[in-house]
């Protein structure tokens, strides 16, 4: 039992106490507001098949055997009602059969993007609930001793597991957070990356580049702001072909470009659903007087970066450099010079049709805010816990906490109910005076009134 413990636990969590490998600081951007242009894009895909291969699809390659589960339970997991070998596993990761027809079990895409909000669950939301604290170290070497005990390094059960256990084991020490609630997903795939041959993606034992010690993590935006949007992630870094850059948590189990390639084709049928995915509607009552002012006050004051909604909806696709939004600079200044942008711009994903590649900025994407009121915490990484502080930057909390429950709902501020702490306290305790985590810049809601800001707050409660 305490061995399936110890997979289940990896399974479930896919999440530096040193400050050590902090990037440079940018300071010179060289650009205010920059606009991102369109991009082909692979259209006429299934949404229904594209669901599917998400819920039950081998994208991620091998895993853990499934046979070293035993006896599972009996009992349906009734979210996602999933037929087959699926039936009976939780919704956020994936039985699959593997190219040596082994049945491995492995996270799936849900793991990150799907979480709870009012007690609700919901797909493509954010999952700020993470908590990449562990020592995934402990984890991966449990792991790999459960398998030598359980089977022989020539038995197919190994071959099925040796990718993803070898990709593991060499992220593991590189993905620990000193925040919760954030998200590691591009620090994992760049230690992925690391150990990949760039034309083949094939494993290489040494790496090809070094990361630095310090892990910055980000929250998790919204899946469906993606069919808005022309380049992808905080900084604008990734471009072209959204089903390869879509792909990359692949890089956790794939032997190679060969499973790759015949992945992609199905990520067009998953880029489709992912078009079809809407926000939901906020569940409170709204003041329709008072946000009709503040749809006033949003579209003089905020609609330049973050488009318009209602009966002429648009979105400019503008990402705003470090000197203007002023937001925590740490992880826009590292993204500049990562070492995986010259990786992925020599490597199968840039050099291979679809193309896709990485064109970093030194600033942040103004993001779109459909469902913005079910999105928080806010800014890129997740320190700001409601509407209501993000718009009146005085009142932000330098050290909150929340509770693990989502229903801890503040339908007034907006966002997250939290305590501010004077210092670190229970579990859920963000610390923004960690680095890469301060609460500063986006200060623009500073200069408007109360009233107004009240007034705005009702309008963004009905994207």
């Amino acid at each position: 039992m305490k061995k399936i413990t110890i997979v289940a636990g990896l399974l479930l969590l896919y999440a530096c106490n040193t400050y050590v490998g902090l990037p440079e600081k940018v300071t010179q951007t060289g650009f205010k507001v920059r606009e991102i242009p369109p991009y082909p894009q692979q259209t006429g895909g299934d949404p229904e098949v594209g669901f599917d291969y998400l819920l039950n699809g081998d994208y991620i390659g091998s895993g853990v055997p499934l046979s070293l589960f035993g006896k599972r339970t009996s009992r349906r997991d009734s979210i996602l009602d999933r037929p087959g070998i699926n039936a009976t596993l939780p919704y956020m990761v994936t039985a699959f059969e593997t190219a040596n027809q082994i049945s491995v079990v492995n996270g799936n895409c849900f793991t990150c993007h799907s979480a709870e909000i009012n007690g609700q669950l919901v797909l493509g939301l954010g999952n700020s609930f993470s908590d990449f604290r562990n020592n995934f170290s402990v984890m991966s070497k449990g792991m790999n001793t459960v398998m030598r005990l359980r089977y022989k390094k020539d038995s197919e059960e190994w071959a099925a597991y040796e990718d993803f256990g070898a990709y593991f084991k060499a992220i593991a020490p590189r993905i620990r957070t000193n925040q919760p609630g954030v998200n590691t997903a591009a620090r994992l795939a760049e230690a992925c990356a690391m150990h990949r041959d760039p034309s083949d993606l094939s494993y290489r034992e040494q790496p090809n580049f070094e990361m630095p010690d310090y892990n910055i993590a980000t929250d998790v935006p919204p899946l469906w702001l993606m069919k808005k949007k022309n380049s992808l992630y905080y900084t604008a870094v990734g471009r072209g072909d959204f089903t390869k850059l879509l792909f990359q948590a692949a890089l956790l189990g794939i032997p190679d470009s060969t499973q790759a390639r015949v992945a992609i084709t199905r990520f067009k049928d998953v880029l489709a659903w992912l078009e079809t995915l809407e926000a939901p509607e906020y569940p409170f009552p709204v003041n329709q007087q008072l946000a009709a002012e503040g749809e006033k006050l949003f579209n003089e004051h905020c609609s330049k970066c973050h488009g318009t909604y209602g009966e002429n909806p648009g979105y400019p696709n503008k990402v705003v450099s470090l000197e203007v939004v002023k937001t925590d600079p740490w992880y826009a200044s590292y993204a500049v010079d990562a070492p995986i942008v010259e990786w992925y711009n020599q490597s199968w994903f840039a050099l291979s049709e679809p193309k896709s590649w990485f064109e970093p900025q030194a600033g942040y994407v103004a993001p779109p805010l459909d469902g913005i009121w079910a999105s928080a915490p806010y800014l890129h990484n997740g320190s700001v816990p409601t509407l209501e502080d993000l718009l009146y930057s005085p009142g932000r909390p330098a050290i909150w906490e929340r509770s693990e429950d989502s229903r801890d709902y503040d339908p007034v501020k907006v966002g997250w109910k939290y305590e501010a702490k004077t210092k670190k306290a229970g579990k859920w305790t963000y610390n923004t005076r960690l680095p890469a985590y301060s609460n500063v810049g986006h200060t623009f809601g500073d200069k408007l009134s109360g009233a107004e800001r009240k007034a705005l707050i009702e309008y963004l409660k009905t994207l």
